[in-house]
């Protein structure tokens, strides 16, 4: 069962966002738009590609909100486990096909009114592909809490004074009580057009598009 944030301090939370943030800004110069659309109170689900391993400290620092982010379990195991914990990040087994009890302990996060960030994906993406097929995570937590979920895009490079990081996030998707298969369409192709607002052309054209169908096809 994850801790509760009623009763896990979030000290370490606040004092890592609180150093990180102006070091990422100075370093990076990041672009931030559409930060309103994540809620000031109340439960959502942030979700979005995965390009780098400052991809949750670039998302933490677009919001006030405390943020329980997903992460792989070998980060929880390794020489750094106590920070991931401290930070009330939830371990997911990358090599299991169903991740049951992290999918609970994000449900449960959810239903006490707080944030988690996803990244459908499941995995960094050093491919030629945009992006990468989707697992259902995202779509079923926020079926099971009612939670809307809140689109990002992140492209850019983390390189010191590189000037063209962005983040975009999108208007709130509500699952209801539709298809996990449409719901989770929806969500990547939104994902999707979001990547390519702002996706310098050039980089567009040396990248590969797959729609949500033809990712379906292939993992049938």
């Amino acid at each position: 069962m994850v801790i509760s944030l009623k009763k896990q301090s979030t000290f370490l939370y606040r004092f890592v966002r609180f150093t990180c943030k102006p070091l990422l800004i100075l370093l990076f110069r990041p672009k931030i738009i559409g930060r309103e659309y994540i809620p000031t109170s109340g439960n959502a689900v942030i979700a979005g590609n995965h390009k780098h391993a400052l991809d949750p400290l670039l998302v933490d620092i677009s919001t006030n909100r405390i943020v329980r982010t997903l992460a792989k379990k070998e980060l929880h195991d390794g020489i750094f486990g106590f920070a991931f914990r401290g930070v009330g990040s939830i371990p997911v087994d990358l090599h299991s096909k169903e991740n049951k009890e992290a999918l609970a302990a994000a449900v449960e996060v959810l239903r006490e009114g707080n944030v988690i960030n996803v990244s459908p994906e499941a995995k960094r993406n050093y491919t030629d592909e945009l992006l990468l097929p989707f697992k259902y995570g995202a779509v079923s937590m926020a079926k099971k809490t009612g939670a809307p979920i809140i689109p990002y895009a992140i492209t850019g490079d983390y390189k010191c004074c590189a000037g063209n990081l962005t983040i975009r996030f999108g208007e709130p998707i509500y699952v209801g009580d539709r298809d996990l298969y449409d719901a989770n369409k929806e969500l990547y192709h939104t994902i999707l057009e979001l990547m390519i607002s702002i996706t310098d052309k050039s980089i567009l054209d040396a990248k590969h598009i797959t729609t949500f169908e033809e990712w379906s096809k292939k993992h049938e």
